[in-house]
């Protein structure tokens, strides 16, 4: 699939982005290093962001092009993240992008478990959007992209506190598109079953607590989802690009899944 969606086959003509920076949050691996690798194909200055500063190493080393940067980040500190971005000069791209809290039922969660994940998800892109949209304004140009989850229209199941964020998120996400500067839009990616290093971990845990093997647990997702197989992240990658182009201003407010067809609703 990489050799294809990065190879010949690259469905955006390279250097649509051409002096356009962007910010991509949890870019170290899985939907953040590709969706990195997507921008930075695309002409865009990514400015890759993540815990891992050696996984963030070989990124900016592997992306096309040149003047990408990486910063090591935990995005649960938010006073960092407001230190950070004083750092930046005008971007025009963020990419809000981080890892989901623990599995588990809903009612198993102190109050104490929402803070880590509210402040790494809902905190944070409401800090970097504060910081970041006058220079978007100014340049007169803005694209805005959440990676959340199906689970803000379908539930997803043993994932209770995940579903909540995700749904805080998208509230959020639709209440900032009426309020923002035309030049500026925000939407929402809702990835499916992606074949990343979190799925796994979300499997293994399910399979904790149910007792299932996890290549149960595996094959009751794909048995939901129509096209048989895992999302590659490359495919949840473009969708978060063409976000970005100039030719999806009027894309505004909404929620894009790339499930493979697993959710039911319309």
């Amino acid at each position: 699939m990489e050799g294809d969606l990065l190879g010949n086959e690259f469905p955006f003509a390279e250097g649509v982005l051409d002096g356009k920076a962007a910010i991509v949050c949890g870019a170290s691996r899985g939907i953040g290093r590709a969706c990195s690798m997507v921008l930075a194909r695309a002409g865009a200055k990514v400015i890759a962001c993540a815990r891992s500063s050696g996984d963030l190493a070989t990124l900016v080393e592997e992306m096309h092009g040149e003047g990408h940067a990486a910063v090591s980040l935990d995005m649960e500190d938010t006073a960092a993240v407001a230190d950070v971005l004083t750092g930046f000069g005008d971007v025009e791209i963020l990419v809000n992008n981080s890892g989901g809290p623990p599995g588990g039922p809903l009612l198993g969660n102190k109050l104490e478990d929402f803070e880590g994940p509210f402040r790494r998800h809902l905190h944070a892109s409401h800090l970097m959007a504060q910081s970041l949209v006058p220079g978007m304004v100014k340049n007169g140009y803005g694209r805005i992209v959440n990676v959340i989850s199906t689970s803000v229209r379908e539930p997803i199941d043993n994932i209770g506190l995940s579903n909540t964020l995700r749904g805080a998120m998208a509230a959020w996400s639709k209440s900032l598109s009426r309020e923002l500067p035309e030049c500026v839009t925000i939407n929402n990616i809702l990835p499916g079953f992606t074949d990343t290093d979190r799925l796994g971990s979300l499997a293994s845990s399910i399979s904790e607590k149910t007792g299932k093997s996890v290549e149960d647990v595996r094959n009751d997702w794909m048995d939901s989802v129509p096209i048989k197989r895992l999302i590659d992240p490359l495919e949840t990658a473009i969708a978060v690009t063409w976000l970005c182009l100039p030719s999806s201003g009027a894309v505004r407010g909404v929620s894009l899944a790339v499930d493979g067809g697993r959710m039911r609703s319309i």
